[in-house]
């Protein structure tokens, strides 16, 4: 049975006290009407605990934004959401359509840095995010004393003489919850093996993020990815103000699984009793990228889970990592999302990770 304000209810209880259940909780298919954003479909999701968050079904089926309890948890760029129709995709003119948002998918057959791969120019990030979903739904029922909301869709990257892939996504959530689920099917449709790069780009912001937020985590290697990470490796789990000289730092982790065989992670500020956690399953997103950049109206950190690096496709075969799908395989992958309402969720968080957990970031 949810608890919903304080209370633990039963279906029957809760019925006889609202005339609806959406009074409380669940599913708005809406259409954006105004600006760059305008006719893209979305679905707005409440699941009456103080999680909100908006499902960009035309921007692949991404979230474009979330809040707890009305604080706003993800960084939103300068673009806002903007329609797919306006996407430009050679080299970096995916930054021209990246809205931030609490979660942007990078993919389907590249992610990371442009690159020329076997003669084929790719831009940054590829084109997942920009995609519009097909067979896009919203089912809400009850089961039992849970009342369950889901939302699914099929993506699809192609070109004729090139890539076939699919991806089915299904995100799940239910009354009273504080998270919600992402599980995401890639099947190679074509007929010849093709390259398989995803990175979910998770972008967290004020005032979630400040000087006084860390990064909690198992014990690993903060690796940079170039000299200008190297720089700051130090306080790469702290944060700072922001500064008009900052330049953005990107580092690689190698985390532990659990006994279920998923990884966490989360951003926490002790000083708000808030964070936001995730966890993926670790045998198909071996690796975890962080973003940081500290620059003005660019205050961000992305907590990324991704099957790759990011340094571009041809860096990827050219290191002996570029993941392919053969002829008729799928790759199933799981990632969940959720939020640190109080201290004691936080201290529960940093007790169930494997090992002992570390804190670099500034004392409460």
């Amino acid at each position: 049975m949810p608890v919903l304000f304080g209370k633990r209810l039963s279906k029957a209880a809760l019925l006889e006290r609202v005339g609806d259940i959406r009074q409380v909780a669940g599913v708005r298919l809406v259409e954006l009407a105004d600006g760059p954003e305008r006719g893209v479909r979305a679905a707005e999701v409440r699941t009456g605990s103080g999680l909100r968050f908006l499902v960009a079904a035309d921007r692949g089926m991404d979230i474009a934004d979330a809040s707890w309890r009305g604080t706003p948890l993800a960084w939103i760029s300068p673009t806002g959401l903007v329609n797919p129709g306006l996407y430009e995709g050679p080299a970096k003119g995916w930054l021209r359509s990246f809205h931030g948002g609490l979660l942007n998918t990078c993919g389907l057959s590249t992610a990371g840095a442009p690159s020329v791969d076997g003669g084929v120019p790719l831009g940054l990030h590829g084109r997942a995010s920009n995609t519009p979903a097909r067979s896009f739904a919203a089912r809400e029922d009850w089961s039992g004393e849970e009342y369950t909301i889901e939302l699914s869709g099929v993506l699809r990257e192609s070109s004729v003489f090139g890539e076939n892939l699919e991806l089915r996504r299904t995100i799940g959530t239910s009354l009273g919850a504080s998270s919600f689920s992402l599980s995401d099917r890639v099947a190679n449709l074509g007929h010849a093996s093709a390259p398989f790069m995803i990175l979910y780009h998770i972008n967290l912001g004020w005032p979630l993020l400040d000087e006084h937020a860390e990064i909690v985590c198992a014990s690993c290697e903060d690796v940079p990815r170039d000299d200008e990470a190297a720089l700051g490796r130090e306080r790469a789990r702290a944060f700072e103000p922001p500064s008009d000289s900052y330049k953005e730092k990107v580092y690689y982790r190698d985390l532990p699984a659990g006994p279920d065989g998923f990884a966490r992670v989360a951003l926490v500020n002790r000083r708000l009793a808030l964070g936001v956690w995730i966890a993926y399953r670790k045998r198909e997103l071996p690796n975890l990228v962080q973003w940081k950049m500290m620059g003005r109206g660019e205050y961000v950190c992305g907590l990324e889970p991704a099957n790759c690096l990011v340094e571009g496709r041809a860096a990827e075969r050219a290191r002996g990592t570029l993941r392919e799908l053969a002829p008729g395989e799928t790759c199933d992958l799981e990632l969940r999302i959720g939020v640190l309402g109080s201290s004691a969720e936080i201290e529960d968080f940093e007790r169930s990770l494997p090992g002992r957990a570390t804190q670099e970031g500034p004392s409460p």
